[in-house]
């Protein structure tokens, strides 16, 4: 099977990629340092000759504003260059709770799940849960003067690795529209692997935990964002990957 990766340079592109390769599969990672732009739609029509599935796992480095525009132009380019070299699949990585927490970049998440379903290509949509990767774009991004401020939040972070799987394993299925959530094995509170994180890596300064003011952070406090029962669940867990950063 010939498989397209959209961001397949990103934290979960660049396993799908992986695994596809490794499952014997041909891959094409549609990214900017191949000369694909994904926003203005140049050089998708070439790169999506002869694909069979596109897993689309692009993404902002940070939540902008324009986060949007930026998928909804992002899907509907991939959907009219799937149309034209007859794309059978369209593979979407979403976020579990997006409706309802529709604040922010998950609004902009829900978006670009409503242009998939809208589209013309058959589609699945994949919701999974935080990677393990947030606690560390959080230590990253809230740290003033040596202090550093932890969310208050609940989340099941997943293995990006794993994530990669699950997206190779509904490319190489029929179309399922929206596929059961995906987390991972342990509920967790974010201040605390904000805090192990740093522990870990050898961070200096105290971890605050903090409620912030900020209609999608109050709604993931409040659980908004947690998955259901009947969830499928990953294998590694937080404080396994962190020990695997050593």
């Amino acid at each position: 099977m010939r498989i397209a990766v959209a961001g397949g340079t990103g934290t979960v592109g660049r396993h799908a990629v992986d695994v596809a390769r490794e499952r014997g599969h041909e891959v094409v990672v549609l990214a900017r340092s191949n000369g694909i732009d994904l926003v203005s739609g140049v050089g998708l029509d070439d790169a999506l000759r002869g694909v069979d599935v596109v897993i689309d796992t692009s993404n902002l480095s940070s939540m902008s504003a324009k986060a949007t525009e930026f998928f909804t132009t992002v899907t509907r380019n991939l959907q009219a260059a799937e149309r034209a070299a007859g794309v059978r699949h369209h593979v979407c990585l979403s976020i579990v709770g997006v409706d309802r927490a529709p604040y922010g970049y998950y609004a902009a998440k829900l978006a670009q799940e409503r242009a998939v379903e809208a589209g013309e290509v058959p589609w699945t949509i994949q919701r999974t849960t935080q990677f393990h990767e947030f606690a560390g774009q959080m230590l990253k991004g809230l740290t003033v003067a040596g202090v550093h401020f932890a969310p208050r939040m609940r989340t099941r972070p997943v293995a990006a690795r794993e994530v990669g799987e699950r997206l190779v394993a509904l490319a190489e299925g029929a179309p399922a529209g929206h596929a059961t959530d995906f987390a991972g094995p342990r509920l967790e509170r974010l201040e605390d692997m904000i805090r192990a994180l740093a522990h870990a890596t050898g961070v200096r300064g105290p971890v605050i935990p903090i409620s912030l003011p900020l209609k999608q952070f109050a709604a993931m406090k409040r659980g908004a964002i947690l998955p259901g029962p009947d969830a499928t669940l990953g294998r590694q867990t937080f404080d396994e990957w962190v020990a695997g950063l050593a």
